[in-house]
């Protein structure tokens, strides 16, 4: 057994990062969070639970359990779960779809600007 530093005699030695790594797990186990909120939830940085949840996921040890919408409304932002199962598939729009609704928004624009005028 290594001697313990002159410092740290007396203390109890914690380790930050497997308490949040366990906390990250915690939360993935349920499977109801985005990378923000397991951010936000487990003091880790963005892009270190970014980087953990891409590697469980290449691993096999997580999976994408759904697909939640971003501000253009987009399935873009996934949400993890720890388990072994296939990722859930986005939903896209058909490009006739697209279509009509950028259709739709330009006549809405033309309708705003000529009530305005």
């Amino acid at each position: 057994m290594s001697p313990t530093p002159p410092r740290n005699k007396g203390k109890k030695i914690i380790k930050i990062n497997a308490i949040a790594q366990a906390q990250l797990i915690k939360l993935m186990l349920d499977g109801v969070y985005t990378c923000h909120e397991l951010a936000e939830q487990t003091g880790l940085h963005y892009v270190t639970v970014l980087q953990y949840t891409r590697e469980l996921h290449a691993a096999g040890a997580a999976y994408i359990c759904a697909w939640e919408k971003d501000s253009r409304g987009r399935d873009a932002i996934k949400v993890y779960k720890i388990g072994e199962q296939r990722d859930a598939q986005r939903k896209k729009m058909s490009a006739a779809q697209r279509q009509a609704k950028s259709r739709e928004k330009k006549f809405n624009i033309d309708m705003m600007q000529r009530m305005a005028a």
